[in-house]
């Protein structure tokens, strides 16, 4: 057997779907067909490309390793011979997006360039959720990854829609030394004495979410250092037991960190595709939503301590499932 281009795509359409049977629809196959076409690829390979559990499938390490090779190809090979438009009235404006701090961003650019490799984007980095509406508002951006909170839902004009992409826990990162890093999970109360580093407010809730749960654990944060930068130099200031911070649930951990879910899950984080009906086509739209959440679950399916916690919520009940829809 030799890996052909039809083998990349159904490697990556098991990927973003996070299922052989969806990948199946949407390649236009049958599942058998599809198991049979990714167990003849891994043998190819001889190594595993997928985790295969009740819920689904997830990417192994070397797994994202050929997905993203896969995905490397096939926009090189669909650039093949491709000219630019002789008229320049054709020629395809950029779609501009916006990204407040979403972990889902580079998954979802990488997706998306493969599943519409002629479509342009050109990326910005905007921190407030705030401002990203405005922005949509004032048609400076046609797309974006915004935040919001439960009961704070994005507020916006009807120019504007969104749809969510995932909806998740806030976590805490601890130094590995830390009196409770070996606790599965960590109640907010018994931080109260540490030191908080507090990103900045967003326009959309943050960081006042943030301070209500610390009212309702009872306490006030005594010292609160504000930092909007580089993750891995906050988790660095961390693991030199400079304070603590609430961090995403799909935040990697460098050594001497470790992340752990807050008890009783007082805070939630939802991300979201907003974008201009008049400037992104439905096509689009979709394309754009399905590239942002395959892109989540590969993160969540790599993220050991948010697997742990799912599976804890999972053997639960639903009174501890996320609130509301993503």
């Amino acid at each position: 057997m030799e890996l052909e281009l039809r083998h990349l795509r159904v490697v990556c359409a098991v990927a973003d779907a996070g299922s052989v049977g969806r990948a199946a629809a949407d390649l236009g196959y049958t599942q058998p067909a599809v198991s049979t076409q990714l167990r003849r690829i891994e043998a190819h390979l001889g190594e595993s490309l997928f985790v295969r559990g009740p819920s689904g499938v997830r990417p192994t390490p070397y797994g994202s390793q050929v997905v993203a090779q896969a995905r490397d190809v096939l926009a090189r090979a669909a650039a093949i011979g491709r000219r630019p438009a002789a008229d320049p009235a054709r020629t395809r404006r950029p779609l501009r997006v916006a990204a407040t701090n979403s972990p889902v961003l580079s998954g979802m650019v990488s997706r998306l360039r493969t599943r519409i490799p002629d479509l342009p984007l050109a990326v910005s980095s905007v921190y407030a959720s705030s401002r990203i509406v405005e922005l949509l508002e004032e048609g400076t951006v046609d797309a974006a990854v915004a935040a919001d909170y439960p009961g704070m839902e994005l507020g916006h004009s009807d120019a504007v829609t969104h749809r969510g992409i995932a909806t998740e826990p806030t976590f805490v990162a601890l130094p590995a030394r830390h009196r409770l890093s070996r606790r599965p999970q960590i109640p907010l109360a018994e931080l109260a004495h540490e030191a908080w580093f507090v990103t900045p407010d967003d326009g959309a809730g943050w960081p006042g979410v943030f301070y209500r749960a610390c009212e309702a654990a009872g306490f006030a944060p005594a010292t609160v250092h504000e930092f909007l930068g580089d993750q891995t130099q906050l988790q660095r200031m961390i693991a030199d037991g400079l304070g603590v911070s609430l961090v995403q649930a799909t935040l990697r951990p460098i050594p001497d960190i470790v992340i752990r879910p807050l008890a009783g899950t007082p805070l939630w984080c939802r991300y979201v595709l907003a974008w201009r009906r008049e400037a992104v086509p439905d096509d689009v739209a979709a394309a754009l939503h399905h590239c942002a959440t395959a892109a989540y679950r590969e993160l969540a399916g790599e993220s050991p301590h948010l697997k742990q916690w799912s599976e804890r919520t999972r053997t639960a009940g639903p009174a501890t499932t996320a609130p509301g829809p993503a």
